[in-house]
């Protein structure tokens, strides 16, 4: 076990029956670090947010908080703040009186519990909404009031299962950069489930990617995006172009290896050239700032050689080339952008 790390997972595996949704899973956790465990649904992300929170027990392995064994700990002896996807918010109290609850159990005054509640109910925008009851709120609503709630706790520990799944797409930008704040501004560690890249990527320190039950791999946001250890996680974490050598006349071709890049690093050159790759353009998505362009790659005779490439293209780049379904263009996958994978791995 490292002695600098804050939470240790060692080897934890979780069977229920036969199915086994946890295998082997070890991670080291450290002091204030915001951890995303993402992965596909059904790969275990919950369950390993659970088991830490205590509401599950492996089958196998050990947990450690600060050195000290917790696998066997109640969860009320664990100072874990948690909101899961089902808010388990009280019916028969208001917002106010559901975020105010833990802190009446911690013996807090009455003057510290309204002014913290006051504080988080702002935070999460909802001070007009203190005296509404849970059936009175929307869903995304209740879910930030369970926000709130673990919240302000000021746990040592925030566990969020998917906290912002059920919040409009302004709203969940805004809480994205809230919850950023409030973690480090109050220097807990949060560990986060999550399917959605884009939080991952925008929120997290770590990125712990999950499928299957196994981690397949760890690192910063930066890491995991730039260099994928496996096809899944290229795939899975933003858009990906797959390829053998073979669909590209004139590149190295090596029988084993799969190749891929990100479409923003494809590069598109301003005018047709007989060094760059050929294609013609099948489709076009306006994405707002940019145009995602689809791209039937061609041989030197001009026929479509079966593959195809996505590309990100600026706006302004786009239009300067007045590029439109139909036209042709030339293209350079830029060598140090390039990631190849064994395709033994592809297959597994």
């Amino acid at each position: 076990m490292s002695n600098q790390a804050y939470l240790s997972i060692q080897g934890v595996a979780k069977q229920f029956g036969t199915f086994h949704a946890l295998k082997e899973i070890s991670i080291d956790i450290q002091k204030n670090e915001f951890v995303c465990l993402l992965g596909p649904s059904g790969c275990g992300k919950t369950t390993l947010l659970r088991i830490l929170a205590g509401l599950e027990q492996p089958t196998r392995g050990k947990l450690y908080s600060n050195g000290r064994e917790i696998t066997s700990l109640p969860p009320a002896k664990r100072n874990f703040g948690m909101m899961f996807q089902s808010y388990a918010l009280f019916p028969n109290m208001t917002a106010a009186g559901n975020i105010a609850y833990g802190l009446k159990q911690k013996k807090w005054s009455k003057q510290q519990i309204e002014q913290k509640v006051q504080d988080v109910l702002g935070m999460v925008d909802l001070l007009h909404a203190k005296d509404k009851y849970p059936m009175q709120l929307s869903g995304g609503q209740q879910q930030r009031i369970a926000l709130a709630r673990a919240i302000a706790l000021e746990p040592d520990f925030l566990l969020l299962d998917e906290p912002l799944s059920a919040l409009d797409a302004k709203v969940r930008l805004k809480l994205r950069r809230e919850i950023r704040r409030l973690h480090d501004e109050l220097g807990m560690t949060t560990i986060m489930v999550t399917h959605d890249q884009d939080e991952a990527l925008t929120m997290a320190d770590k990125i712990v990617v999950m499928n299957h039950g196994e981690i397949v791999q760890v690192g910063a946001p930066q890491e995991v995006y730039a260099k994928p250890n496996s096809p899944f996680v290229a795939d899975f974490i933003g858009a990906f172009n797959f390829f053998d050598a073979e669909q590209f006349a004139g590149f190295a071709k090596h029988q084993q290896m799969l190749y891929g890049i990100r479409p923003e690093h494809v590069r598109v050159l301003d005018e047709e050239s007989e060094f760059g790759l050929q294609a013609v353009v099948a489709d076009m998505e306006f994405r707002g700032s940019f145009y995602r362009v689809m791209l039937q790659v061609m041989n030197e005779q001009s026929e479509w050689t079966g593959g195809f490439m996505t590309i990100d293209l600026p706006v302004d780049q786009s239009h300067r080339l007045n590029l439109r379904k139909q036209s042709k263009l030339s293209f350079e996958l830029p060598l140090e952008k390039l990631v190849s994978f064994d395709q033994t791995a592809a297959a597994n």
